[in-house]
């Protein structure tokens, strides 16, 4: 325990630090209006909520016939009552402002934070974990606005409340009020000291639940692998460790939060009651009256509330504000799009396709070279293919001229220009792709074929259809283009799957097309139709095939062969089965003799 509030020592806030962190309140400065009416109706209740304690203290001094200011029972009783309905109109305009300064300065927040995830380039979600990402879309923005809704004005409140009614009882009952004043000082420190403990171990159980959500990501997400090897229990063990965790951490946090709460009742309550005892002496030697004794309580009471309050709401506040940290990480990536809204950059594209010796590793393991000087050329409507055995480099070349990742060394041009040159958006709405492994949106066959132009129409969705094999079976359907597919394509097989990703590239209609392994994991009769389907959508395109059968790929203009990283033979399907000895030929032996 000890060494882990040291470790967070280390982290904790600077002064800079939280100057950084105060930045997030960028997001309600579009609504700084209703947040400054809201504050103003704030101390405007806080004000009036001041009288009260006064009231009460005249009410005990007329009962016992010892008022100075002549004021009847009725007269207080009627002050009350518009006291109370000045109270309730305020109250309920500034809850209303303050609810729409978090809703919608929040709501900014999710928005920032879901444009830049979607722009984000690929080996940023390498790095980081699904699970830990929707974490802080999620808990990190509503512990945030939690503080703007409610404990910022809170906070706001009590310090109000403590300055106010500290002036009252200096103004009314100064020997009383130098006595409370005496006991202030200890308070303050103890609250300051428990509150950066409290403060790091809420940050430690924010990441510690954090990591349960990744559990249950990672394995809702794979749950066909945990089925098919048995490891339910080891899932589920897993998942117990880490809620285990978040316990221990939470217990510690509340540990450290009844030492608090004990500090408090024993000082401050203590130091209250020993008041309340001067004063009732005061009262007997006739130096106050009962009604000002009464008051005196009162507002005793109130302060030593807001004092309370103000160590747990400070908290709130600084480990909210701290962990916006995860969030202004995110926020501060360098996206590889600039997403902009009714905004499309034309760009014509005819397909020439050319790697000059091309060096690459992946950022995540930069000491593994994945591409040794690879050069290859793709004129415009030219099908080549990749073939190779896995980790040759066959899927980091598609990557690479899909712009996931830059190149480490040499260049990739098209059309004679370096890609790292070219809009990126503008340059990816000319490439299609069909993976091996089709993961479709959750919705509709009809949504799910759109996106591959959300603009198109029923009559051209229809035709992509047609043309990739598709409409058969979707007709076969009761629901037909409205089926609902189910999370990530489960209801569809693997080659209708294919096929509904081969309507989606037919209607984007790319000058570039990428086939990676498109039929390798489909039975023979599904092969066919996918194969037929590619054909179609592979006529008068840039084609680059990475393929394992290389019964599909007999046609191809070029075929590359790849072996650690390199291109070894190059040429047409009989050339390759010519040379003797030759890496293809060993392939095609292996493969046809099967």
């Amino acid at each position: 325990m000890a060494e882990d509030i040291k470790e967070e020592e280390k982290k904790s806030m600077s002064a800079d630090q939280l100057k950084s962190a105060l930045k997030i309140f960028r997001f309600i400065r579009p609504y700084k209006w209703q947040f400054g009416i809201g504050m103003l109706l704030l101390a405007l209740s806080s004000l009036v909520f001041m009288v009260f304690p006064y009231l009460a203290g005249e009410m005990a001094d007329i009962a016992i016939g010892e008022s100075k200011h002549g004021y009847g029972l009725n007269e207080i009783g009627i002050a009350l009552g518009v006291i109370l309905i000045v109270q309730g109109v305020v109250s309920y305009f500034r809850i209303y402002l303050f609810a729409i300064v978090s809703e919608k300065g929040m709501a900014d927040v999710r928005k920032a934070l879901y444009k830049t995830l979607v722009a984000l380039p690929i080996h940023f979600y390498e790095k980081n974990r699904v699970g830990e990402l929707t974490s802080r879309i999620t808990t990190d923005v509503n512990h945030l606005q939690t503080v703007f809704s409610i404990t910022l004005a809170e906070f706001a409140r009590q310090i109000l409340i403590l300055v106010v009614g500290i002036g009252i009882l200096f103004f009314t009952t100064p020997k009383l009020s130098l006595l409370m004043l005496a006991t202030f000082p200890l308070i303050v420190v103890g609250a300051m000291f428990f509150g950066r403990f409290i403060r790091r171990l809420s940050k430690k159980r924010q990441k510690a639940l954090a990591d349960t959500n990744v559990i249950v990501e990672e394995t809702l997400q794979n749950i066909h692998t945990v089925k098919a090897f048995v490891n339910e229990p080891f899932e589920f063990g897993r998942y117990v460790k880490a809620i285990n965790n978040v316990v221990s951490v939470a217990l510690n946090m509340a540990g450290f939060r009844a030492l608090f709460s004990t500090f408090i009742v024993v000082v401050l309550f203590g130091g209250i009651f020993f008041i309340l005892w001067w004063g009732a002496r005061m009262v007997q030697n006739g130096e106050m009256t009962v009604g000002q004794l009464v008051s005196f309580i009162a507002y005793t009471a109130i302060i030593g509330g807001a004092i309370g309050g103000l160590g747990s709401f400070y908290t709130q506040i600084i480990t909210a504000v701290g962990g916006t940290e995860r969030i202004r990480e995110i926020l501060s990536e360098h996206v590889e799009v600039e997403i902009k809204e009714n905004e499309g950059i034309a760009m014509e594209l005819s397909g020439d396709v050319e790697f000059k010796d091309v060096y690459f590793e992946y950022p995540a393991r930069t000491d593994i070279e994945v591409l040794k000087g690879v050069s290859l050329k793709v004129s415009p409507g030219e099908k080549i293919a990749l073939v190779g055995q896995s980790g040759a480099g066959k899927s980091t070349i598609a990557a690479l001229l899909l712009r996931y990742y830059d190149v480490s060394g040499g260049s990739i041009k098209v059309d004679g220009r370096e890609i790292s040159d070219l809009d990126i958006t503008a340059y990816r709405q000319h490439i299609g792709i069909v993976p091996q492994e089709v993961l479709l949106f959750g919705g509709s066959i009809y949504e799910n074929i759109q996106y591959g132009n959300p603009d198109a129409s029923k009559e051209q969705i229809m035709k992509a259809a047609r043309l990739s094999h598709s409409i058969e079976f979707i007709e076969s359907f009761p629901d037909g283009f409205e089926t609902v597919v189910g999370d990530r394509g489960i209801k569809l097989s693997g080659g209708q799957r294919q096929r509904i990703a081969i309507a989606r590239a037919i209607l984007k209609d790319p000058k570039i097309l990428i086939l990676d392994e498109a039929t390798s994991s489909l039975d023979s009769e599904s092969e066919l139709l996918v194969q037929q389907a590619l054909d179609v959508l592979m006529e008068g395109r840039t084609s680059v095939i990475i393929a394992h059968r290389l019964s599909t790929i007999k046609s191809v203009d070029c075929i590359y062969v790849l072996e650690n990283g390199r291109i070894v033979e190059s040429g047409t399907h009989d050339h390759l089965s010519a040379i003797e000895n030759g890496k293809y030929k060993a392939f095609a032996k292996l493969q046809f003799q099967s």
